[in-house]
This record gives C-alpha cells, sequence and structure tokens, in this order.
C-alpha cells in the first residue's frame, strides 16, 4: 500500500467514526445535565424537514434532544429553567456545537414529552 493510500485510508475511517465520536459526547453531555432524580436523558433523534427545499441554502436538518422530567406536569418556569439548563450544557460544549455545525445541524431542540419541543440554538 502507497502512501496516498494509507493516507486515503485514515481519512475514510475518519469520516466513518466522526458521527460515532458525536454521538458519545452527545449522550455523556445530556446524561449529565440533571441529577437522575430531576429528568432521565433518553436520547436524541435527527430530523429533516422536508418543507425546507433541498436546493435551498437553508440546513434541512435538526437535532431533538430528548428528556422525561421526574414531575408529570411541572410548573412553566421549572420547565423554562430545565430548557436553559439543557441549552447551556450544549452552548458550553463548543466542540459538540462546531461538529453538530459541520455535520449539518441548524438547530437543537429540547423535548420533555412527546406533545413540545423548545428550540435551544
Amino acid at each position: 500500500m502507497n502512501i496516498q493510500n494509507l493516507i486515503r485510508a485514515a481519512g475514510a475511517a475518519t469520516l466513518l467514526c466522526t458521527p460515532v465520536a458525536q454521538a458519545e459526547n452527545l449522550d455523556i453531555v445530556m446524561s449529565q445535565v440533571f441529577p437522575q432524580d430531576q429528568a432521565t436523558y433518553i436520547g436524541y433523534e435527527s430530523i429533516e424537514r422536508e418543507d425546507i427545499p433541498v436546493a435551498s441554502a437553508i440546513e434541512r436538518k435538526y437535532l431533538v434532544v430528548d428528556f422525561r422530567l421526574a414531575t408529570s406536569q411541572p410548573a412553566t418556569e421549572q420547565l423554562q429553567a430545565s430548557v436553559h439548563k439543557v441549552c447551556m450544557a450544549l452552548l458550553k460544549d463548543r466542540e459538540l456545537v462546531r461538529r453538530l455545525s459541520d455535520s449539518g445541524y441548524d438547530m437543537v431542540s429540547v423535548a420533555f414529552d412527546r406533545r413540545s419541543q423548545f428550540d435551544c440554538l
């Protein structure tokens, strides 16, 4: 194997590993946002918006991070504080934000139930 092929193989391996590393980092950051008795991190989902044309300059993908709060009907203030806590945890991890952006995500939303999402960034 010559040096060019070796470089190509290393580059391909890096590209293949990046989403896994990104997902692991996201999972780690999100699982540490709340104590277990306040909320549980469920996971995330990548959503592609069909209402935006493919040729548009606007990204079509966004990410939803999903939690379940310990209280079934939290007060508005508690819900707002929880959204803020998740958003700040994301924003503080500049490397994660950069990787999400490089992967085509232009928005992250937070969900605490199946009915509503709150935009983060």
